[in-house]
């Protein structure tokens, strides 16, 4: 399991609570997603960040995103734990469960840091 650096755990808070305070449902998703790729080395983190992604989906009613997030919720622990995940995932339900994705260049930085 990779240890994420105090530089990235202040990013993902930081996106988290952009996305908290994010006036449009787009935006919240937008910065969750950015959490996401984030929080992805850390079980507990890559878990909450599912979890927050589920919330926003219900309360959307957006039955195949939250349905999407369940599974998603089981297995984020063991995928960072393994380092079984697709680096660069958005988390989202469309993106797909294993489809790897570009890291945007500011968060491979925090994530080299």
């Amino acid at each position: 399991m990779a240890r994420l650096s105090e530089q990235a755990r202040a990013a993902y808070r930081a996106e988290m609570a952009a996305a908290a305070s994010a006036p449009t449902a787009e935006a919240r998703w937008h910065h969750l997603e950015r959490a996401h790729i984030i929080s992805q080395p850390d079980p507990w983190l890559h878990t909450c960040n599912h979890a927050a992604m589920f919330k926003l989906a219900v309360r959307q009613r957006d039955r195949r995103e939250a349905l999407g997030q369940v599974l998603r919720i089981i297995v984020a622990a063991p995928a960072s734990l393994t380092g079984r995940y697709p680096e660069g995932n958005t988390g989202r339900t469309a993106a797909g469960l294993r489809t790897p994705m570009p890291v945007p260049d500011d968060l491979r930085a925090v994530l080299a840091g």
